[in-house]
This record gives structure tokens, C-alpha cells and sequence, in this order.
């Protein structure tokens, strides 16, 4: 979920400051700071299943695995965002300056919830396919089987492939792994109220 704060423009280093001592994450847009509230039980199992998996299948591998808290900065539109998975490959670029936000992601997903789904699929992968090394989106429902994978194929193309079936295994590209549907809804019962 995402909300407002106070409404007015603020500097990427105004923003920074903020962050460091807020108890909630928040996004920076071009100068609005908005802040993301906190997700649902199945949001967090959902990610949770995903980081596990490509945390175990690419262990030894040149990447890191990123779940939720790490921030990501995007020059091209003015964006510092937290992914709720990220791959990226070693070595690790980070913002000129910081220890905190990385720059070079070539994997990202995001679990679609009703506030952010239009974002995460329109403005914000917008935003990702900026971002030079950028290879890979998953956006994951989680209110019913519902995967949507997009796969860059060449400048300024990309495959777009959903899947509804649990027993599909994917093959993720940018990271050279595998996961099948039902692995990411392990735990997720859809009939509970």
C-alpha cells in the first residue's frame, strides 16, 4: 500500500535525511515523498517464498538477493524505490556516495496489491526499463494464481508471458534459475476471509 505525506516537493537529499531516521520506508518521486505502508500476510509470504528460492538456487553464484528493505536508485526519473525482490550482479553498484542504495538490479518483482498494481505494471516498470542493466519483471498476484513475466529480448523489447496454472515452471533469464507458480503461493490459501 502506498500513501501521501505531506504534500510538497522535496530534494533527493532532503528525502535521503528523512530516511534515515523514519521507522516506515517511502519512495521518492522526482521530489513527492510516498510512503508504503505495510503489505498483507500473503504479500510477505509471497515474496518471502520468492527471495527463498532464488536465495538457495543462485547461492555461489555472482548475485545478491535483495528482499524488501533494499533501496534502489533510478537517475534517469528521479526515483528511489524498494523493490520487493531484486538480483543483482556482482559487483554491487552503488549510488556515488552511498553505502545504502544500489543501481544496477537485473532482476525485479513485485507482488501486485489493489493500491499499487496500475503503478507497478505502468509508471513504475517504466521507471525499471531505465535502468541499463535491467533485464527482468515479475509482477505476482497475490489475491489468485496469477503470474505476469516480462523478459527483455533487445532495446526496447520485451516478451510479456502470464501464467494462471501452479504446475508451470518458469525460467528466469537474468539469473538462469527456475521456479515453479506453486512454489510462490506455498502457505497462500485463497478461500480464507
Amino acid at each position: 500500500m502506498i500513501a501521501q505525506i505531506e504534500k510538497r516537493n522535496y530534494t533527493a537529499e532532503e528525502y535521503l535525511e528523512l530516511e534515515l531516521t523514519s521507522e516506515a520506508r517511502s519512495e521518492y518521486r522526482n521530489g513527492e515523498i510516498v510512503l508504503m505502508t505495510g503489505g498483507t500476510p500473503d504479500h510477505n509470504d509471497i515474496s518471502g517464498n520468492l527471495y527463498v528460492v532464488l536465495k538457495t538456487a543462485l547461492k555461489g553464484k555472482t548475485y545478491r538477493t535483495f528482499y524488501a528493505y533494499q533501496r534502489l536508485w533510478i537517475p534517469a526519473v528521479s526515483l528511489y524505490t524498494y523493490p520487493d525482490i531484486m538480483v543483482v550482479p556482482k559487483p554491487i553498484e552503488l549510488q556515488t556516495g552511498r553505502t545504502d542504495t544500489v543501481m544496477n538490479p537485473c532482476f525485479i518483482a513485485e507482488v501486485l496489491s489493489k493500491s499499487t498494481q496500475n503503478y507497478d505494471r505502468g509508471e513504475k516498470f517504466l521507471a525499471y526499463r531505465s535502468i541499463p542493466s535491467f533485464q527482468e519483471y515479475l509482477l505476482i498476484d497475490q489475491y489468485r494464481i496469477h503470474v505476469e513475466h516480462h523478459v527483455k529480448t533487445a532495446t526496447n523489447q520485451w516478451l510479456f508471458s502470464e501464467y494462471d496454472d501452479p504446475t508451470v515452471t518458469l525460467t528466469l533469464r537474468a539469473v538462469e534459475s527456475q521456479v515453479q507458480i506453486a512454489e510462490l503461493y506455498e502457505n497462500i490459501d485463497f478461500n480464507q476471509a
